[in-house]
């Protein structure tokens, strides 16, 4: 007699809506972002960025986890869009599970986070430090 499977269940997918907002692209996203989910959010914001004039928002201030591969999708998108010319302006909420990782690793510093999306949408392109 074989036992039942005991397959863990899926993945919590991840949501990703585009918007346009004042000539700029919010990118919504929702769920978690990991190793199976990185690609499709990479993607989605190099998409956004090459269809925005100016800036691309990233709003993760409902994303439930955020591994190192999200981790480095943020770097990479933040890189692809200043060899643009544009902005990635993420916002994250202070009290996110997202928000631990990134200033774990120092990446508060390099990347502009904004508490909320529309504080992102109103914020000057401002350059790199």
């Amino acid at each position: 007699m074989s036992q039942p499977s005991q397959a863990e269940p899926p993945p919590p997918d991840l949501g990703i809506v585009n918007r346009v907002v004042n000539g700029n692209i919010v990118v919504s996203v929702t769920g978690e972002v990991d190793t199976e989910a990185a690609p499709k959010l990479q993607a989605a914001v190099t998409t956004a960025i090459e269809d925005t004039g100016s800036a691309c928002v990233l709003d993760l201030t409902t994303v439930d986890f955020l591994d190192s591969a999200g981790l480095a999708t943020l770097i990479t998108a933040d890189a692809y869009a200043e060899t643009r010319g544009k902005s990635l302006r993420i916002a994250v909420d202070s009290n996110s599970p997202v928000i631990r990782p990134i200033e774990i690793t120092g990446l508060d510093i390099v990347l502009r986070l904004y508490h909320t999306v529309d504080e992102a949408l109103q914020a000057s392109n401002r350059p790199s430090p």
